[in-house]
């Protein structure tokens, strides 16, 4: 593996940036794809999240491109505003003294500036696809120029339902273009997109056996359901350097535990849908900032966040899948940078944090709240329940009490075990009696 950008063939003015920006060594992900990029082959590159995939393409595009041509000849697509954000951002940032421009292309904003932007001549467009086909409608964007072509996070891209979008894009961009794909995962559907747009590439897989993995600690907590806002208040007392990303699934079970915290004293705020593009910009403003301490969001943050500065990740809520797993704790640990990561399980999830084990094939260390609970100062019964008494045994999981596999309480009573169904013929019954 080459230790340094220039032994990659990097363009010495984008060195010096690299070097301005304090980044001497190339990430397993960068010292792998660089190179075929840079012979001007197609690449389709699988890595974690965090591992540098943003640098392995866009310094191999600053000698793809010519400088005077004024027309877009790069074209980066990102599944989601922020992505796109920190993509363009990046694209600056390696960019400075050399003559290309970058336009951003996103929704949810006025078209006016964007136009603009694409009007002076920029050569380098990043955007997500909804956007950009709308531009090339309006023919304010023309791709008949393009020589570089860049899919990021592709699986997010088609499970957002971009895959159309995609397809009706790359088709009006020229067949000798060179592209790229990269992703954490290459589902099926994936495979089809790199058979239709990709020539022969270069395939690159960097932590499908631990190389190059970012060291990132992951732990679950099996905790009651009651006892969850009392366990993330001690995580968060507890976290050490860095910032903090809390997930949770709803925008409105996110807003609800933003209110709570906040009114405990705590510096957080919240990423979620209901908020406009000025107010995400705003949010993001804040948490990368040295008054940023804890950010809670939906999965709308699970992918796109690149901020070095975060240093645990908590699943208030378990994630939907596997999938939605790592890309939510792969947004610790960037750049080789060591993270932790949290979940809190409570019996109702024991059945799908298995499940998230059995597909990432690992399993993840437990602690219990039981334990933790128990040696805490005068620490509280939950429920008035003893926190260190009996505890069932379920797939080499302590559940603890009050909890069931499937989330419901021990002794219901008979009327509430017995199907609602019946309940209602036995309640209508004995109204037409009266």
């Amino acid at each position: 593996m080459k230790s340094c950008f220039g032994e990659l063939g990097v363009d010495e003015r984008a060195l010096a940036n690299l070097k301005n920006l304090d980044i001497h060594e190339p990430t397993p992900i960068q010292a792998e794809t660089i190179p075929p990029l840079m012979r001007k082959r197609d690449v389709v590159a699988m890595a974690p999240t965090g591992s540098g995939k943003t640098l392995a393409f866009v310094l191999p595009m600053i000698s793809a491109l010519d400088p005077a041509l004024r027309e877009p000849q790069a074209l980066i697509l990102a599944p989601t505003r922020e992505l796109a954000q920190q993509i363009a951002q990046v694209v600056d940032d390696v960019t400075q003294g050399i003559d290309l421009d970058c336009a951003l292309i996103y929704g949810g904003t006025r078209y006016e500036k964007q136009r603009r932007a694409l009007a002076r001549g920029a050569q380098v467009v990043v955007g997500t696809p909804g956007r950009i086909l709308d531009l090339m409608g309006q023919r304010a964007l023309r791709l008949q120029r393009v020589r570089y072509a860049i899919l990021d996070e592709a699986d997010r891209m088609f499970d957002e339902g971009f895959g159309p979008d995609v397809n009706e894009i790359l088709s009006a961009t020229p067949r000798d273009r060179q592209s790229a794909l990269f992703s954490a995962t290459i589902p099926p559907w994936i495979q089809r997109v790199v058979d239709k747009h990709l020539r022969d590439p270069v395939e690159v897989r960097v932590g499908a056996d631990g190389d190059g993995m970012v060291p990132i600690e992951h732990s679950v907590m099996i905790v009651p359901k009651f006892d969850k806002p009392r366990a993330l208040r001690r995580l968060l007392d507890q976290r050490g350097d860095g910032t903090t990303l809390v997930f949770g699934r709803t925008k409105h079970g996110v807003e609800r535990l933003r209110v709570s915290l906040a009114a405990d004293g705590y510096k957080v705020r919240a990423l979620q849908g209901n908020l406009n593009q000025r107010q995400r910009d705003e949010v993001l403003k804040w948490f990368r900032s040295d008054k940023g301490e804890i950010l809670l969001a939906t999965n709308i943050a699970a992918r796109g966040l690149d901020i070095l500065s975060i240093g645990l990740v908590v699943n208030y809520d378990i994630p939907e899948s596997a999938d939605m797993f790592t890309h939510r704790v792969g947004r610790t640990g960037r750049m080789g940078r060591s993270g932790k990561s949290v979940t809190l399980v409570t019996g109702a999830d024991v059945v799908e944090i298995a499940r998230i084990e059995q597909s990432i094939g690992a399993k993840i260390p437990r602690t219990y709240w039981s334990d933790i609970e128990a040696a805490m100062p005068s620490a509280p019964r939950s429920n008035g329940q003893d926190a260190a008494g009996e505890e069932a045994r379920t797939n080499g999981l302590r559940i603890l009490p009050g909890e069931r596999l499937s989330g419901s309480r021990t002794g219901a009573s008979a009327s509430e075990r017995r199907p609602r169904s019946n309940r209602r013929r036995r309640r209508t019954g004995a109204r037409s009696g009266r």
